[in-house]
């Protein structure tokens, strides 16, 4: 069993902690990443990424490291820990975004609202509205959410899927006008080459992906990374075999959707279900 680290400043940050104890593992145990890759089945590139901070892995990892280094339960503590930490969410969220904009493609399951990439204006603006910012940083937060828009313009611009659960479309503003226009915002946006978008009805029943937000980018070197997010928080996952975990989880669910022409009606169907404006 390795000796016990000295508590300190530093290593009492959560992230930091487990950076420091994977690598100090590493080396007692004198393994190279190559090594640690060929031994746990995993690319040793993911190993790497832990030791350098830039991603915590998932807790299978955390655990087949327990058990190759003799330290059980150590590592998933420290894991669960750093995945607890506030500042990972924005971390693991910064990196997705940095992604987002060099994708080449993405395709994305919504639970109850709309993805933020067909977000309009005074939608962004009132899902925003509750998270206690003062009147700038609120303008700073929505400009920075419908900026996100731009990566479908423009000139050649990637294909982005999207499965919208019934609720997205169920799940109205108080405002029913800026709710309007959100939803024609939808339908437009569904008549566009570069777009699709599948309706998942209440009536296709429980499926894997209840509960969970799913986006899947996948980048110039051909590899696909996913973020996925509960109410809890989210998670960037770049490990290959989680990846392909979810990603035949979507493909189920998509298989479960309706087409695209019978979706473009679904939400043509609800705007028409909407009450109409009185007249002035």
């Amino acid at each position: 069993m390795p000796p016990r680290r000295a508590v300190t400043g530093r290593s009492q940050e959560p992230r930091q902690r487990f950076v420091e104890e994977l690598r100090l593992l590493r080396a007692q145990k004198g393994d190279s990443l190559r090594q640690l890759g060929d031994v746990l089945g995993w690319d040793w590139s993911l190993f790497g990424k832990m030791e350098s901070g830039q991603t915590i892995g998932g807790p299978e990892v955390a655990e087949a490291l327990d058990q190759h280094y003799g330290t059980p339960g150590l590592l998933l503590t420290l894991w669960e820990l750093a995945a607890a930490d506030p500042t990972q969410f924005k971390e693991r969220y910064r990196r997705y975004m940095t992604l987002e904009r060099g994708a080449v493609g993405l395709w994305q399951y919504s639970v109850s609202r709309p993805p933020g990439l067909l977000q309009t204006d005074e939608y962004a603006r009132d899902a925003l509205a509750g998270g206690g910012f003062t009147d700038q940083e609120l303008n700073q937060q929505v400009e920075a959410r419908t900026g996100r828009r731009k990566l479908l313009d423009g000139e050649g611009p990637p294909p982005f899927r999207a499965i919208l659960s019934e609720a997205v479309l169920r799940t109205s503003l108080c405002d029913a006008q800026a709710w309007r226009e959100q939803l024609e915002h939808l339908a437009e946006s569904s008549e566009r080459p570069n777009i699709v978008l599948h309706v998942l009805p209440f009536g296709a029943g429980p499926h894997s992906l209840t509960g969970t937000d799913v986006m899947f980018l996948r980048l110039p070197d051909g590899h696909t990374v996913a973020y996925a997010e509960t109410d809890v928080g989210g998670e960037l996952i770049e490990e290959t075999s989680r990846v392909e975990r979810l990603h035949r989880a979507y493909d189920a669910v998509r298989d479960m959707a309706l087409p695209p022409a019978e979706s473009r009606k679904f939400i043509t169907r609800m705007l028409e279900e909407m009450p109409c404006e009185p007249s002035t």
